[in-house]
This record gives C-alpha cells, structure tokens and sequence, in this order.
C-alpha cells in the first residue's frame, strides 16, 4: 500500500500536472452494458473491484475500462497509463478511497485553472459506470520493472506461443504464476499485467497461441 506521505505528495503532483497535462478532448462513448447498474447517485469508491464485485465483473470492469481509457485518456496520460512526463501518472493514484474520491471528483467536473480547461470533465458524457470501470483498469496496471524480473521467461513463452507450439495448460499455469507475483503501482491486490492476460488466452478449450503471444508482445513492449 502506497503510505500517507506518498499519497499527500501525488496529491500535489497530479493537481499541479493536470493543469499543463490536458487539452480539448472529444469524449468517445465506453459501452458498459456489461457491467452491473451502480445507481444514479455519484459514489465515492470504486464498486468494481473483485472483493465488491466478484471476479467476473473485475475482470469485465478491466477489459471495458481499457478500451475507455484508450479512447479517452491516453492522449494526456499515456498508453497503458505509463506517462511520458507531461501529465501525471495515474499508477500511483491509491487504490483506496482516497484515491477514489479525487479521482471521481476530476473525473466527473474535470480541472480549470485561470478560466482555462486543461481538462474537461468527462461525468456527464460517459457516466458513472465507464468512470470506475477506466478506475479499474487504471489501478491494475503493473509497477515500474514490475516485469522485468520475468521478462526472459516470459520472451521464451511468447516465442513458444508465437509458433503455435507448447502445452496450454502448463504455459497457461507458468503465466498464471508469473502474474501472481507482478505488483501494482497503486497497491491494489492484483495486477492486469501481459502475464495475467496472456494466461487467460491460453485456458480452457479454445487456447488462442497467437493472441497470447500479441499480448506478451505488447505488454513487454509497454514495460519498457
């Protein structure tokens, strides 16, 4: 868990970053209708993490807060939330209800500084469902280097995949390892890293070897 003094300080940080950091965004709309209904009444904590929710609904939660975040946030604060300097890096924003609670209120009203909106607010535009949703999948990416331990072992796996080869089952159980182990820069429990991803594409009947080598790809192409 990131502690109090960190937590005051990226309070600081993201206030004084996001003047600079945005511009004039046209929202794109996030389809949520997989997600369960969350009340019209603004909450103040995210009620998609898997001990609220349930694994299915996190796991949902992650998939279409990606594809939010991607459309609507990436431009300012980075593919895969990894920032290039300019805005802050929402990674370290608490996975907690401090965390929650200014996230929410930017994300609803946006940020103004001298008459000038260095970030519009995006609450009325896409709702309450896609806000904790883009929460989700930005509080479950990984830590700095937190692949870098496994990046061989993972090359080695993605290269396996890449050539239609291997046992599912035992890469699908390795990666599931691997993933377990990868921590978040938020402190929330489990990360969405390439590992976690790349396991899932491999289980059940139907392994996808090319689409879990593309993830490994992409997700150790982002982790550096």
């Amino acid at each position: 868990m990131i502690d109090a003094i960190k937590g005051g300080a990226l309070a600081i940080v993201l206030g004084a970053g996001m003047a600079s950091a945005h511009g004039d965004v046209a929202p794109q709309p996030v389809n949520t209708d997989a997600l369960p209904e969350v009340g019209e009444e603004w909450l103040i904590e995210n009620p998609y993490r898997a001990e609220v929710a349930g694994e299915e609904v996190w796991q949902a939660a992650i998939k279409i807060g990606d594809s939010g975040y991607n459309q609507n946030c990436a431009r300012c604060h980075g593919l895969g939330v990894v920032s290039g300097g300019l805005a802050p890096d929402l990674r370290y924003l608490e996975a907690a209800e401090y965390g929650d609670e200014w996230y929410i209120e930017r994300f609803r009203h946006g940020y103004t500084q001298n008459g000038i909106t260095k970030m519009p607010g995006f609450g009325d535009l896409l709702g309450q469902k896609a806000a904790w949703a883009i929460r989700t999948y930005i509080e479950t990416r990984p830590d700095d280097g937190a692949l870098d331990e496994y990046t061989p072992r993972l090359k080695e796996i993605r290269d396996e995949l890449a050539a239609g080869g291997g046992d599912a089952a035992a890469l699908s159980a390795e990666l599931s390892e691997i993933a377990a182990k990868v921590e978040t820069a938020s402190g929330a429990p489990v990360a969405d890293s390439a590992a976690s991803r790349a396991a899932a594409l491999i289980s059940g009947d139907a392994p996808d070897f090319v689409a879990a080598a593309e993830a490994l790809t992409i997700g150790l192409s982002a982790a550096h």
